[in-house]
């Protein structure tokens, strides 16, 4: 066993590497991530529609269903028929700024960081191989980074290409985190 408290270079170089990583991949690399989201036929007249009602921001499901109930009765099963089905996600109006989410953003790294590095720490006793090191921490970073992602796929309709991409992307993170730990664990 190590300590969990002798990780912090690791944990927080750890976060440091993905967050550029991620910069990279959204921002130097902008065509990856291109597709996952596909503009709205007809997106004027869509907008012009539905600012009237003034949705706030928040989760949507459209038609929305309040129980098993509702499920089953014909006026549910119309409207699931006539369509259009959707799962919204309303924003604030405006251009949001940036800081906010990257710092976030970061603090989601080192919490991945904090979770793998446990996970290793019970296991692992202070001078462990790097590859041990890895194995671990690459498991656990990975399933924070990208197995996640996988559920809005399964149930709710998400592109499974974007799930793909992002995947990668969380692959990525975990073994730049493994690398990470597996370099700086304790000797």
């Amino acid at each position: 066993m190590t300590a969990l408290s002798s990780l912090w270079l690791p944990i927080l170089v750890s976060a440091v590497f993905v967050f550029i990583a991620s910069t990279v991949i959204h921002m130097l690399l902008s065509f990856w991530h291109r597709n996952d989201y596909l503009k709205m036929p007809s997106e004027d007249k869509a907008m012009d529609s539905l600012r009237p009602l003034a949705i706030p921001p928040g989760d949507y499901m459209v038609p929305y269903c309040a129980g098993a109930d509702e499920m089953k009765s014909p006026a549910y099963k119309e409207k699931l028929s006539k369509g259009p089905v959707m799962l919204v996600t309303v924003r604030p109006n405006g251009m949001g700024g940036m800081g906010r989410p990257l710092v976030l953003w970061f603090v989601f790294c080192l919490v991945i960081g904090i979770f793998a590095g446990y996970v290793a720490s019970r296991a692992l006793p202070s001078g462990a191989h790097y590859l041990r090191v890895f194995q671990l921490v690459g498991a656990s970073a990975f399933m924070a980074y990208a197995a996640a992602i996988w559920p809005p796929s399964i149930w709710y309709g998400r592109s499974w290409g974007a799930t793909f991409r992002s995947t990668v992307d969380g692959l990525v993170y975990a073994l730049l985190t493994a690398g990470t730990f597996g370099w700086l664990w304790p000797r």
